[in-house]
């Protein structure tokens, strides 16, 4: 391991040489392994926060006080150290510039990412990609976190990116504010009409709800890729 940094108050990220890495696609994950000395093994999921063009893999780790992995994983590694690693996995909720200049068809549809708390790892990988390849695919992020300090991946937000507060919002704050319902899906992403690639990663209970509501709206079914992962709690 090459670094390992507090990101937020309960997320770290972790900054890894993967000797021999093949590469992988923006929306992919990998498998962390530990493995105790008296044999235990625990394994987790998560969501590789960087792009291909970057030589070290990201991972955004938020520590979970009742996990196996994640205390570990943010309060004990320290530069190198080793642990297993399987990956990269998954092709389905991945998004590459390479595949949009394949399918022309594709890639005149625009590209909606819909976020919460950690859920935004992936779209992190993704809009550095975008960005740093000069993509023309229009992108869009709206990304639902609980205050501003817990905001993940600032190096990468940009302009093209709206954040909702659930909990707590500082003074003068100019985004919005409050969960993800239908009315500010409605004003804050890409219109159903459009027929956008819709991605929404997050809690269970969160991408579930926010998934039903964009199909509520008018967005097909077909168009929406979903990645859920056990809730740390209350959904962001």
């Amino acid at each position: 391991m090459l670094d390992n940094r507090a990101e937020t108050p309960r997320v770290h990220r972790l900054v890894l040489d993967v000797p021999g890495w093949s590469g992988h696609l923006p929306g992919q994950h990998v498998d962390v392994r530990l493995t105790g000395e008296d044999g235990y093994s625990a394994e987790r999921s998560y969501s590789l926060a960087s792009p291909p063009e970057e030589p070290a893999l990201h991972l955004l780790v938020e520590r979970l006080d009742d996990g196996e992995v994640s205390p570990y994983l943010t309060g004990e590694v320290r530069r190198d150290d080793e642990f297993e690693l399987r990956g990269p996995i998954g092709g389905w909720f991945v998004w590459s510039v390479s595949a949009d200049r394949t399918d022309r068809e594709a890639a005149r549809r625009p590209v909606q990412l819909v976020a919460g708390g950690a859920g935004v790892s992936p779209f992190v990988a993704m809009l550095d990609h975008h960005r740093r390849l000069d993509s023309p695919t229009r992108m869009q992020l709206l990304y639902s976190v609980r205050t501003e300090e817990e905001v993940l991946g600032r190096d990468v937000l940009g302009p093209e990116t709206t954040l909702t507060l659930t909990r707590q919002a500082p003074a003068g704050w100019r985004g919005e504010t409050g969960r993800i319902d239908a009315a500010m899906l409605r004003r804050r992403t890409i219109a159903p009409a459009e027929r956008p690639r819709t991605y929404v990663c997050g809690p269970t209970v969160f991408a579930e709800a926010v998934a039903s509501t964009l199909v509520g709206i008018g967005h097909d079914p077909s168009t929406i890729r979903i990645e859920r992962f056990g809730s740390s709690g209350e959904s962001s």
